[in-house]
């Protein structure tokens, strides 16, 4: 026995020490390659005759502008060839003469998985010493970064340690790093300079005079250029061409709109720059003051016309025609895959801008939401009762756009609200428990649980605090010391978080949340900050089978009480609260509850319920869609495809 275990132990021991000596074998003759390539710059005897354009990316936004670049170049007469790191040999980077690298950041300041390695073989190869500083001596290159400012020290990471790598092995850098900021609205505006820069160097110091063919089509002569920003031109210039100084984001202001507006006051910058405003006001949005919004939801256009109110209605008795959907921070501290604005919003992790008056923010979005209620006036199937009702909005959805509970004062907007008997459903990111602890009672507290894992909810929601999962945790423990009616709000992204219902589960009893929504991912379209398709939105069946799948892991606790099938919607409810005698109670009595606001009393959420009808609950004929409501659907005149033609047959004589 002792032999037998004495045999396996030489064969262990041999089996190691001929791997390890082939690893340093092959180890050896490597660096013996690059140490001779570095030394010995000449033995390159198949030099690169075009330049590389290394795209590193993780959404696709470094890989489009990687690819304006190339077709500039092109534009230019350099010839170039667009690289996916992924597929590209990193030994051979001492064989090229020109290289320039695209850089996102991502994951804590890590490169984006398709420039892992390469990322990695330029670090590993700058800190040995055997591979020396003379390998990429014949390289020129330059680096434009992608990222964002509101991760702080991590912001372009990847791109400054690519610049510093490349210096450490001899690269010789034609221009400075160039840093582009995805949340400023100038990322454009700092690509083009930086790009022009780069056209510049690699035509060479003899052809800086000649014309350079810019991204907008123009043509730029060094020679001509004429500064007009003087007095004659201020009158047609316009607000149009103010530049924003903290808009500018790297960026000198252009020479065509040379005039810089500097805030006043206390000198904080306000939220919504001028390019911000230009994308958001393009989306549909009306903004109010510096920092708040305002959109008007299609259901609401839907039951003002009689076609059906949105699930709120269904679930909790709102009436969607007299609905408001604000916000008072377009800021947000995540950057969510799914977020149905394409991250045109700014995102930060305290509140540093300018703020505005609460009053104000009230008064500004009940004026422009009832001047977009007066333009249904003629639409067909809006009578004059529906339109009067619409002016006279009963509900807001603090839920529109960003973070609301972001907003220094939203406890005094609440009341305000409140005071004009307007009821409340906030809805937070699970990152500020403290603010959730702070709040006064509101009609629904909702905290979004897009996820139940740390790594999941790291990859979906994109937070910008490095403590965010501790932060969500104790914002789900907040939610249970609230006395008013609080919600878990669950989105399901097939692909993403749709496995992960033990998990999810687990989540219950931390916030012991009164309700849970859970609804299948609204898909809006291509986006570069996105990699959802529509193969990542659950069917209503999936939806239903999973709420049901909570439902029975739960025990009792909590059922399914409701459903809105054309919101992919359903809504699980706790049993011993709001379920009395076979009937679900999930409405809202809400004169009873601006009654229980006004008298200033302690007050719990069954002191506000009511019963639910019989067309909203779980398994009704009607889905959820209110039968006084008349069901529209859209008539789809798709073309028909080509049928193929019959092929004439042979006649044989």
């Amino acid at each position: 026995m002792a032999a037998s275990s004495s045999l396996r132990a030489r064969l262990a021991f041999v089996v190691l020490l001929s791997a390890t000596t082939f690893y340093c074998i092959h180890k050896y003759r490597r660096l013996k390659r690059i140490k001779n390539l570095s030394l010995n710059p000449s033995n390159l005897t198949s030099k690169a005759s075009r330049g590389k354009i290394f795209f590193i990316s993780q959404t696709g936004t470094a890989k489009a502008l990687a690819q304006r670049l190339h077709e500039l170049f092109a534009a230019n007469d350099i010839a170039f060839d667009l690289v996916d790191p992924r597929s590209y040999e990193p030994e051979d980077l001492p064989k090229e003469s020109l290289v320039i690298f695209i850089a996102s950041t991502w994951d804590g300041g890590k490169p984006p998985q398709n420039g892992e390695f390469l990322v990695n073989w330029l670090s590993e190869s700058a800190e040995d010493f055997r591979v020396g500083s003379l390998l990429l001596s014949d390289c020129k290159f330059a680096v434009f970064g992608v990222g964002s400012r509101a991760y702080g020290e991590s912001y372009n990471a990847v791109a400054k340690e690519l610049s510093s790598r490349m210096v450490g092995l001899g690269g010789l850098e034609m221009i400075p790093v160039g840093e582009g900021d995805v949340d400023d609205g100038e990322l454009d505006g700092a690509f083009e300079e930086w790009s022009a820069g780069v056209i510049k160097a690699l035509k060479g110091d003899s052809e800086l005079e000649t014309n350079l063919v810019l991204q907008n089509g123009d043509v730029e002569n060094d020679d001509e250029y004429v500064d007009t920003t003087d007095d004659d031109e201020d009158d047609d210039n316009g607000e149009a061409d103010i530049v924003d100084l903290e808009d500018i984001a790297g960026k000198a202001p252009s020479r065509k709109n040379g005039v810089v507006k500097v805030a006043k006051g206390d000198g904080k910058k306000e939220m919504v720059t001028p390019v911000i405003r230009a994308s958001l006001t393009k989306q549909g949005y009306k903004i109010i003051g510096s920092h708040s919004g305002v959109k008007i939801c299609r259901w609401t256009k839907s039951q003002l016309r009689g076609r059906g109110g949105c699930y709120k209605h269904s679930f909790y008795g709102i009436e969607s025609h007299r609905c408001m959907e604000t916000t008072p921070s377009l800021a947000c501290a995540n950057k969510c895959v799914f977020c149905w604005r394409h991250h045109t919003n700014p995102v930060g992790k305290s509140w540093q801008w300018k703020m505005d008056d609460p009053k104000e923010i009230v008064k500004g979005a009940l004026d422009l939401h009832t001047k977009m209620i007066k333009q249904m006036k003629g639409v067909p199937g809006v009578t004059q009762e529906k339109l009067e009702e619409g002016l006279n909005p009963r509900h807001c959805a603090l839920s529109l756009v960003g973070e609301p509970i972001m907003y220094p004062e939203i406890n005094a907007l609440v009341d305000e609200l409140h005071g004009k008997r307007i009821s409340t459903f906030l809805v937070t990111n699970a990152q500020f428990p403290e603010k959730i602890l702070n709040m006064k009672p509101i009609t629904q507290l909702y905290v979004s649980v897009d996820a139940a894992t740390k790594e999941s909810l790291k990859a979906i929601d994109r937070p910008l605090f490095a403590d965010f999962w501790e932060r969500f945790i104790d914002s789900l423990k907040a939610l249970q010391e609230k006395q008013q009616r609080t919600v878990y709000r669950l989105t399901l992204v097939k692909g993403w978080n749709t496995e992960e219902l033990d998990a999810y589960f687990n989540l219950f009893s931390i916030g012991k949340p009164d309700f849970i929504e859970i609804k299948g991912v609204t898909y809006c379209g291509s986006s570069a900050t996105s990699k959802l398709t529509m193969e990542n939105v659950p069917w209503h069946a999936d939806v239903k089978a999973f709420s049901e799948a909570l439902s029975l892991k739960s025990e009792g606790e909590y059922e399914v009480a409701c459903e809105h099938a054309h919101s992919c919607c359903v809504l699980l409810g706790r049993t011993q609260k709001f379920k009395k005698n076979g009937k679900w109670f999930t409405w809202i009595d809400y004169e009873k509850f601006h009654d229980l606001v006004a008298s200033g009393e302690p007050f719990t959420s069954t002191d506000y319920m009511a019963e639910t009808p019989s067309w909203a609950v779980y398994g009704a004929e009607e889905g959820g869609f209110d039968p006084e409501q008349l069901r529209y659907k859209k008539e789809r005149h798709h073309h028909p495809k080509p049928q193929p033609q019959p092929q004439p047959q042979a006649v044989l004589a």
